[in-house]
């Protein structure tokens, strides 16, 4: 499966901003669903996941109540919106595919995705 992230941008803090990853190669309700992010110089980290069916969600304690992230399966769609921001939300933001049962712990890992998005660059000015 093939991802394709999008959305980002430059925005002032308090702004808001919709990511969007669309699939393509196999169906995304294949999948459980992540948004990662990496800052310059730090480890990619976790942001959201949502499981296949998008009954389970979760979020890192950094965007829970800022951050909301949904899913459209017909279209094959992923998209985190992101409100509140602020300048340590700046980031490259990826979405990832997990082909495996959904677990909130494993989910909040990298290793637990099999695909990657290319990466979408969200800066949040102060």
């Amino acid at each position: 499966v093939q991802l394709q992230a999008s959305g980002g941008g430059l925005v002032q803090a308090g702004g808001s901003l919709r990511l969007s990853c669309v699939t393509s190669g196999r169906t995304v309700s294949n999948y459980n669903m992540g948004w990662f992010r990496q800052a310059p110089g730090k480890e990619r980290e976790f942001v959201a996941a949502i499981s296949r069916s998008g009954y389970m969600t979760d979020y890192s304690d950094s965007v829970k109540g800022r951050f909301s992230i949904s899913r459209d399966n017909a279209k094959n769609t992923v998209t985190l919106q992101m409100s509140s921001l602020k300048p340590e939300d700046t980031a490259v933001y990826y979405c990832a595919a997990d082909g495996s049962a959904y677990d909130r712990t494993r989910g909040r890992s990298t290793s637990a995705y099999d695909y990657w998005g290319q990466g979408t660059q969200v800066t949040v000015s102060s």
